[in-house]
């Protein structure tokens, strides 16, 4: 049989209530009478139930954790740091997959079900909107890997995208190219729509350098294969700039099975420095993301939040850079 408070009671000589206020978080309770309660709990094995816990202090600990985009090899990595960043400060993450879709209510339904204390949404492809619903209900919401703004309403961490696209043009302004394309990912993502502007302003001042813009499905492999594989069946670019790593080997696929080679005919650079990208058969040139960081950060801000509703909303904009290895031809 489980071990029970009181179990725990009797063997350490105390009440019940001075073990319920051990293992409540803030809860007064001597010393000695602390080392009592958990000598006998450790003997015993016991561990405190945390939906117990949950009802008498009026938090769950559980951090709603919401992304949409798991076609991405890259969030196998974020949730693992996510999760296990979350789970050493004593939280606990409820994961929420959308599936590409963005329906607010139900995701803020589904939170308010398991009464979550706060929500981080990771994704760069949502709209600010979405995390603004979970502000305007009450909830206290992150968004890592958000779309920057000077005056957000929730707590927004990232990379500027703008700059990241301006940043794949100068590479490949360069480094020589004059024919450049865009390969970005889902056309409504905010995240395409801001390194596609940006790789267009670079390029729209660069003397003789045209462009070209077109758009996977998703941020996936298969979606930028397929993409290249359209684009080859035309005149393709002399490099391409893909907005993702992922879109990046899917392109490399294809241009591969077409019989080029990469960078000899056609150059890539993709962004978010995953570790796929530093593969041998890959060695993609690409712009770091501080992955790690903003993730470390956005914990951070989640546990501030629920020490105080007070807080204002601040954006926070993470430094890239770009990480040569073998998918561009040498800058001169």
């Amino acid at each position: 049989m489980a071990v029970t408070l009181k179990d725990v009671a009797e063997k350490a000589g105390v009440s019940r209530s001075a073990v319920s206020r051990t293992f409540t978080e803030g809860a007064s309770v001597s010393k000695k009478t602390r080392a009592k309660v958990m000598s006998a709990a450790d003997l015993l094995g016991y561990s405190p139930n945390a939906l117990a816990s949950s009802l008498t202090t009026g938090r769950t600990k559980l951090i709603g954790l919401i992304s949409n985009n798991f076609h991405n090899p890259i969030f196998l990595s974020v949730f693992d740091q996510f999760t296990a960043g979350l789970q050493e400060r004593g939280l606990r993450p409820l994961l929420l997959n959308l599936s590409d879709e963005m329906d607010t209510e139900t995701s803020l339904r589904m939170m308010r079900t398991y009464s979550v204390d706060g929500v981080i949404v990771a994704s760069s492809t949502l709209p600010p909107s979405f995390s603004e619903a979970f502000r305007d209900a009450g909830v206290p919401v992150v968004n890592s890997f958000g779309r920057h703004s000077l005056s957000p309403k929730v707590d927004t961490l990232g990379i500027d995208n703008i700059e990241a696209g301006r940043m794949a043009a100068r590479e490949m302004i360069k480094r020589g190219y004059k024919r450049l394309g865009f390969l970005g990912g889902p056309e409504r993502a905010t995240s395409t729509q801001d390194r596609l502007s940006g790789f267009a302003q670079e390029v729209a001042g660069a003397e003789g350098v045209a462009m070209s813009q077109s758009f996977a499905k998703q941020y996936s492999f298969d979606a930028g294969r397929a993409e290249m594989v359209a684009l080859l069946k035309g005149t393709p670019k002399e490099a391409y700039f893909c907005g993702d790593d992922v879109l990046s080997i899917g392109a490399l696929s294809a241009i591969q099975s077409a019989g080029l080679k990469v960078p000899d005919d056609i150059g890539l650079i993709g962004l978010n420095d995953m570790e796929m990208a530093s593969w041998q058969n890959i060695n993609l040139t690409t712009i770091h993301n501080p992955i790690k960081q903003i993730i470390r950060t956005s914990i951070d801000v989640i546990e501030e939040m629920l020490i105080d509703d007070t807080r204002k909303p601040q954006a926070q904009l993470f430094y890239c850079h770009v990480v040569e290895r073998g998918t561009l031809r040498p800058a001169p």
